[in-house]
């Protein structure tokens, strides 16, 4: 009885280069960001993302139990990247705020897909969020305080904390969401263009802190 052949370097080298789990669940969250950001969590199949994947739907669901259990980590991940980026405990208004636009303007820039999982999340009436509304409010509640604390202090003139942190998420985030509309309205026909974001990040500061009554940083 003759032995079994030895593989081939070729052999060897095709086993080598297989992707593994990393490589593959790193494909399965791209796809995913992609269909959820386009049809939201209803509108998405497993055989979408698997084939967005590369994968079959069985070699999908080697990998994770569902689409909601992906998508739960995909929305839970732009809040993550919220956190920790609005220093509460500092006391130069001045600085937080300008560091907290130009950070919320990059998060934009660099993950808008992931950011309008989460606005169609909110607009599809945030039955996915209960995990994530009672952190959110203790850490609107802390920003507020500090806000108040500068006012209080004479740091910046007075506002309404609320209203000033809705009008920042407001004008960053649209930058995301909306990409496709501010494409079309500043330069129709270069779909691949995107504004300069420091550029963008200096105005918004600017426009923000100057009614605040604070010199932009």
């Amino acid at each position: 009885m003759t032995k079994p052949s030895a593989p081939t370097k070729p052999a060897l080298a095709a086993r080598s280069v297989r992707p593994g789990r990393e490589q593959i669940m790193a494909a399965i969250r791209i796809a995913g960001i992609a269909e959820f950001s386009e049809k939201g969590l209803a509108g998405t199949s497993t055989q979408a993302i698997a084939e967005r994947a590369g994968l079959t739907k069985p070699q999908l669901h080697y990998y994770i139990a569902g689409k909601e259990q992906l998508y739960e980590e995909l929305l839970m991940s732009v809040v993550a990247d919220w956190k920790g980026i609005f220093d509460a405990g500092s006391t130069d208004p001045g600085k937080v705020l300008g560091d907290y636009i130009r950070s919320k303007v990059h998060l934009a820039f660099d993950k808008p897909e992931v950011s309008r999982i989460f606005t169609r999340e909110v607009l599809d009436g945030g039955r996915n969020l209960d995990r994530f509304w009672p952190d959110s409010r203790k850490r609107t509640r802390e920003k507020v305080a500090a806000i108040n604390g500068w006012i209080a202090r004479g740091l910046m003139e007075p506002v309404d904390a609320h209203m000033l942190l809705m009008g920042i998420w407001a004008m960053t985030q649209f930058y995301a969401d909306s990409a496709l509309q501010v494409q079309q309205l500043m330069k129709p026909g270069q779909a691949s263009w995107t504004p300069d974001r420091a550029k963008l990040a200096d105005e918004l500061s600017t426009l923000i802190l100057r009614g605040c009554g604070i010199a932009r940083r």
